[in-house]
């Protein structure tokens, strides 16, 4: 009789020290992303809307490291951000790419990190070359040129790069995660503005952190504060109209823009 109880392995979260110094601990939450395979069924096996505030974000991860199924490249940005979240010196952002080869347009995601100045990112790919880039790279345009010359190896032409802001360390902030802050158009950009686009947008995100100006991390102890502003604030229906008087925990209107398009990442390469 055979016996069955063979059970397949289950990747283990990633547990760091507090001397680990960041580049391992990247390398190894890319290898425990690795370790989940990437998901070749056809069946997305979680479902991530984007609108989501990162407290739903995260919880979710935390279900995909119970779970342990096969992963796509936007599951790998969530999960990419759950187990960073206490590199308190590493900042995350999303880059997503749109590329075109034989007739066809693909997309893809990958959580970009900046380190000590050097910037890499992490992420899961059917191509090894288009998933995790050490922290090594000195300017945000160096690391977007190495995907775009990943991309051309692989006969692809890039499209679009669409560039979000820094993900709250927070995991039970409600902040929405800002996806697509730039969106450049390749075919609109000579090389040099393209690059400096890029440059505009990392210079963006350094001022922002530098100086505090983005908005704080509402938690959820806060979330009655979101729909229930107080009695004393005057106007309450003109400073809803004022986007850029609208308060911090606040979720702005529903955009059917900035809903998620999870159709357009079933076809990534």
């Amino acid at each position: 009789m055979f016996c069955s109880s063979f059970q397949i392995p289950i990747p283990s979260v990633p547990v760091f020290q507090p001397s680990t110094p960041i580049p391992e601990r990247l390398e190894a939450v890319q290898r425990y992303i690795r370790e989940l395979q990437y998901n070749h069924t056809g069946t997305q096996f979680f479902e991530i809307k984007k609108s989501r505030p990162l407290t739903g974000l995260m919880d979710l991860a935390k279900e995909m490291t119970k779970e342990a199924l096969p992963i796509k490249c936007l599951e790998a940005v969530i999960l990419g951000i759950y187990l960073t979240n206490n590199m308190t010196t590493l900042d995350r952002f999303p880059i997503s790419f749109k590329t075109h080869f034989s007739g066809n347009y693909f997309r893809h995601i990958v959580l970009g990190v900046n380190f000590g100045g050097r910037y890499g990112a992490l992420g899961i790919s059917r191509r090894e070359e288009l998933m995790y880039k050490a922290p090594v790279f000195r300017t945000l345009s160096e690391l977007i040129f190495d995907f775009e010359e990943a991309y051309r190896r692989c006969w692809h032409t890039l499209k679009k790069v669409k560039l979000g802001h820094c993900v709250s360390h927070d995991p039970h902030s409600v902040e929405q995660i800002e996806w697509k802050r730039s969106i450049l158009d390749l075919d609109k950009l000579t090389r040099e503005d393209f690059r400096k686009e890029l440059e505009r947008h990392a210079r963006d995100m350094r001022l922002k952190i530098g100086k505090g100006t983005g908005p704080p991390s509402p938690t959820k102890d806060r979330k009655k504060d979101v729909s229930s502003p107080q009695r004393g604030q005057a106007s309450p229906h003109r400073r809803n109209s004022r986007g850029d008087r609208r308060p911090s925990g606040e979720k702005k209107p529903a955009d059917s823009k900035a809903m998620p398009d999870l159709n357009g990442y079933q076809i990534r390469v």
